[in-house]
């Protein structure tokens, strides 16, 4: 998986199955660090606290350069795994299984029938797998920024210029004396390509600049 770009839930969401008479809460968050992770963990056992089992799997880091996951007392491999499983299958909207930053926790309420170790599995990953399916995703991408530079005397034609071409423009800043700075985000590998986009669309009269990088997010369609 790529280390430039990774595929999040936009916020929390619960999606609920019940089989066999036990009920299987997935409850899914966009999560920045471990930390964050762990909190939100600890509210769902405050929340539920009645519930017998808090199982979950989270993925950290654009590269998934962290991964857990915990059967919170069910058979070993029968509940994490599977909902690890989940996480890392999922292909979203751009065609990749990239989902990251990521925790996923299933609250189960035993209902008093034995599903097997196999039944556990599926009824953990699968829970986890149709709430993937139903949660919008935000694409967070490591931009490059460019700060296009504007002579004073033609800056308002030149910005619309720029807000109408094929470029991601973040704003306009006007704290610098000399004129007007466009700021301008454009994937990493695609900075030599914008600034000759920019050139063009104002016929060289820009100075463009680099500005450093940011993770920029874009909303994605239902996958």
């Amino acid at each position: 998986m790529p280390a430039d770009r990774y595929v999040s839930p936009v916020g929390p969401s619960r999606h609920e199955v019940e089989i066999r008479r036990s009920r299987f809460i997935a409850c899914l968050f966009p999560v920045a660090d471990d930390e964050q992770a762990r909190a939100r963990l600890g509210e769902l056992r405050h929340e539920f606290h009645d519930a017998r089992h808090h199982c979950s799997a989270q993925l950290l880091g654009p590269g998934r350069d962290s991964a857990h996951s915990s059967d919170d007392g069910e058979p070993a491999g029968t509940a994490g795994v599977p909902i690890m499983q989940a996480l890392t299958s999922h292909v979203t909207a751009t065609g990749r299984a990239d989902l990251s930053n990521v925790l996923a926790v299933v609250v189960r309420y035993f209902g008093g029938v034995e599903l097997g170790a196999g039944g556990l599995a599926r009824a953990y990953g699968g829970t986890v797998a149709q709430a993937l399916r139903l949660v919008p995703m935000l694409l967070h991408e490591r931009c490059a920024l460019l700060d296009a530079h504007l002579p004073p005397a033609d800056a308002g034609r030149l910005e619309a210029v720029l807000r109408a071409g094929d470029l991601d423009v973040m704003g306009t800043s006007w704290d610098d004396p000399a004129g007007p700075v466009v700021r301008i985000a454009c994937p990493a590998d695609a900075a030599d390509r914008a600034v000759g986009t920019i050139a063009a669309l104002t016929s060289g009269a820009a100075r463009t600049e680099p500005a450093g990088t940011r993770w920029v997010p874009r909303p994605l369609p239902s996958s």
